[in-house]
């Protein structure tokens, strides 16, 4: 038996320095040209390949100037008509942000991470058509530095297809791409790579048998290329297609061992001894170290049935790139710490341990270094009785939507809100640089961050909106901000991660017992208060999104952790009526992102996620209007849920989906009050009046008047204030239209009373 081998199957991509974002951002204000960002695109490129240099399989191509599902749409030429008139970059960022008064492509989660993919859109006349010269240069710019260790990484068509929305039959579309793919094949065989990457995590969904024969189809023409195919797959077990998924005509299958069970299916069904199984048995969405004894034993299990190769559970682009340059995280918890950087090592260990070298002081190190942790995170027992003697009130407001509506505060038909931030301009950010290095006080920092509410509420009140809100401007990321303020939580300085094309976030650490120590958000809503009769919300990230966009310890339940959050929110929330609130918005906009990939754990996933919710506002008074925020997930399969969330007021992302999310709810009978999205907030594109009026009867035809209100996608945060302003200012003027006519429909009718 030969020497195992290691793999990746993708790293980050944003530039240890995030690079790849100002450069971005630079090239859109017209200050970087286009070859000015590709250079900084290639220096990325040399960055990843420099860092995985003992590696000995490693997945290239998988770079991206946005999105690597928007690379594949146009590497393919599934371009919709709307932007034919597009060439080159132009065409790449108006089908990723719009442009010309034309809509992006639609933006939704990728499976159940926080990355965010754009969704292909298939014409019914649309015919593919191959570009695969960016792809190809890529691959050569790998193997100038890698050599023959280079794998390209490709997304396979039926994945491809299967996240896009179809106007032709699924297999008419995928007859056409199989060419196509077979010619990309041909290209990479002729650069002389050893194999190639193909990644299906479509695989592991409940239905994937529905697509078996299309798998089948597919792969028996690729094979026909003699190019050796490792059939990739991530984030769960094959489950019950394991059976066929094993049988393909491909080298090699790539097995996630961290979520789900691939072992026990291994075991009990074996391994063809024609393929190399490819364990991926280093977890690719966390930080947290492995314990080179469990691994061990979970990787003797898996040599038991055949040859294996050694990888990450998934591409590296979940976790930062280094744990090493982290400067005041507590040294117990640093030491359990593996971002993408240290997860190679850990591979690159694991192929000694398989190859028979000794591991010994690894392994004592590491016993040594999880035995500190534990001793840094003991349990808090007051936040663990409190969870454990919660009674079934505590998850319930005082009475019914029906008989608490009327208590709350009197609005206008069609109520204009936002959703929370206004833009997070270069003077704000320095603001908050300036406080964090410490070259201005508390009271200067919390003066000039008063100075941008009492602007913001201005402007809001200027324009008629009837619910106003405070900007923030005090707060980074809507995550990071509640993490810096509650105990049991560890912040990074440079863990960025890519959650869209130029948006990177900090996802914080969750390393102990949750407690809230103070009022996280009651002093600026005091002031964002001060300066207006109109009720300004409150506004909190709700408990599953804090746990769904942190790295969350894994030696206690998820849901436990998200009743500490909850505790602490649900405290908050009591705060902020007594400061005043008439209106609490808690977002979660993550319910649906953690939601398990098989049905089989959804209910118990959803019965926690919800409850954790209720949780948070249960205690709110009935005069007290909670309002939730959701985006960007599709949503039509939890409405049970969502409606079980009890929330006064939901809004949510519509206008990128072709108010699909708004008819659903209506199909559902929601009964409560909803502001569908009415324009696109990643968008430059400025809605005229006559574009926000036309949503607003659309919403009618499905929704109640009473029901509806009006308000953008999500957060302004990304957007500059000459973009917010005329948007909405025409949907404040589209608000007010509306009732005009309501109000000249119901006066014949009143007059003849």
């Amino acid at each position: 038996m030969g020497r195992i081998l290691t793999q990746t199957l993708g790293y980050p991509r944003i530039g240890t320095d995030r690079e790849l974002k100002r450069a971005l951002e630079a090239h859109w204000r017209g200050k970087v040209g286009a070859d000015k960002l590709l250079e900084t695109f290639r220096t990325v490129q040399r960055q990843s390949a420099e860092a995985q240099a003992d590696i000995d399989r490693v997945g290239a191509g998988d770079a991206t100037l946005y999105d690597h599902v928007l690379d594949w749409t146009l590497r393919l030429g599934l371009i919709p008509t709307r932007f034919k008139s597009f060439d080159g970059l132009e065409l790449y960022f108006a089908m990723a942000k719009g442009a010309a008064g034309l809509p992006a492509l639609e933006l939704t989660k990728w499976y159940d991470t926080n990355y965010h993919y754009l969704v292909p859109e298939i014409e019914a006349d649309m015919q593919p058509s191959a570009n695969f010269k960016d792809f190809v240069e890529q691959i050569a710019l790998a193997q100038e530095l890698l050599g023959e260790r280079t794998v390209p990484v490709v997304l396979g068509p039926v994945t491809l297809l299967s996240l896009a929305r179809l106007e032709r039959p699924f297999g008419e579309v995928l007859e056409e791409l199989i060419p196509l793919y077979v010619e990309l094949l041909s290209t990479l065989k002729e650069l002389g790579v050893a194999e190639v990457q193909l990644h299906e995590p479509r695989l592991v969904l409940d239905d994937a048998g529905e697509f078996e024969n299309h798998y089948r189809e597919a792969y028996q023409e690729f094979a026909r290329v003699h190019l050796p195919i490792n059939l990739v797959t991530y984030f769960d077990d094959l489950g019950d297609t394991y059976a066929w998924a094993v049988d393909l005509p491909v080298a090699a299958l790539t097995l996630d061992f961290t979520r789900g069970d691939n072992l026990s299916l291994v075991e009990q069904h074996g391994w063809p001894k024609d393929k190399t199984l490819c364990a991926g048995l280093v977890d690719g969405r966390s930080i947290w170290a492995i314990g080179p004894a469990e691994v061990l034993d979970t990787l003797n299990r898996i040599q038991r049935h055949g040859g294996i190769r050694l990888s990450a559970s998934s591409s590296l682009q979940f976790v930062p790139y280094r744990a090493s340059i982290e400067k005041h995280l507590p040294e117990p918890l640093k030491g359990v710490l593996a971002f993408a950087e240290e997860k190679l090592a850990e591979i690159v260990l694991i192929g000694r341990m398989a190859n028979g070298e000794s591991a010994v002081s690894e392994i004592e190190a590491s016993e040594r270094a999880w035995s500190e942790y534990r001793s840094f995170a003991q349990a808090e027992p007051e936040i663990r009785e409190r969870i454990r003697t919660l009674e079934t009130g505590s998850y319930q407001r005082h009475s019914p939507y029906s008989e608490r509506r009327p208590s709350q505060i009197e609005l206008p038909r069609f109520p204009i809100t936002t959703i929370g931030s206004y833009p997070q301009t270069a003077e704000v950010r320095r603001l908050r640089g300036r406080y964090k290095r410490g070259e201005i006080s508390q009271e200067q920092y919390e003066a000039g961050v008063d100075a941008w509410i009492g602007y913001t509420i201005g402007i809001q009140e200027g324009m008629g909106l009837d619910v106003l809100v405070h900007g923030e401007f005090e707060r980074s990321d809507m995550v990071e901000f509640f993490a810096e303020k509650l105990d049991g939580f560890a912040l990074t300085e440079s863990g960025w991660v890519q959650s869209y094309g130029n948006r990177y976030v900090r996802p914080p650490i969750i390393w102990g017992d949750i407690r809230r120590t103070a009022p996280m958000t009651v002093r600026e809503f005091r002031v964002a208060q001060s300066f207006t009769e109109k009720p300004v919300k409150g506004m909190l990230t709700g408990p599953v999104t804090i746990l769904n966009w942190s790295y969350s310890r894994t030696d206690v339940p998820r849901k436990e952790v998200a009743f500490q959050l909850a505790l602490a929110l649900r405290e908050e929330i009591a705060d902020l009526e007594a400061a005043g609130a008439r209106v609490i918005q808690v977002d979660e906009p993550a319910l649906r992102e953690g939601l398990p990939l098989k049905r089989a754990r959804w209910e118990e996933y959803l019965e926690w996620a919800v409850d954790a919710f209720r949780l948070t506002t249960g205690g709110a008074r009935d005069e007290t209007q909670v309002h939730t925020h959701m985006c960007y997930s599709e949503f039509g399969d939890i409405y049970d849920a969502i409606d079980g969330m009890n929330a006064d007021v939901i809004s949510i992302e519509n206008a990128r989906s072709g108010d699909e999310t708004l008819h659903e709810l209506a199909e559902f009978g929601y009964s409560r009050e909803v502001g569908p999205g009415v324009y696109d907030i990643h968008s430059p594109n400025i809605p005229s009046v006559e574009e926000v009026k036309a949503r607003l009867k659309a919403f009618s035809e499905n929704l109640r008047p009473e029901q509806i209100w009006v308000n953008p996608d999500c957060g302004l945060k990304t957007r500059n204030w000459d973009e917010v302003l005329p948007a909405l200012g025409n949907m404040a003027e589209a608000a007010r239209q509306m009732r005009a006519e309501l109000e000249a429909v119901a006066e014949p009718s009143l007059a003849s009373d």
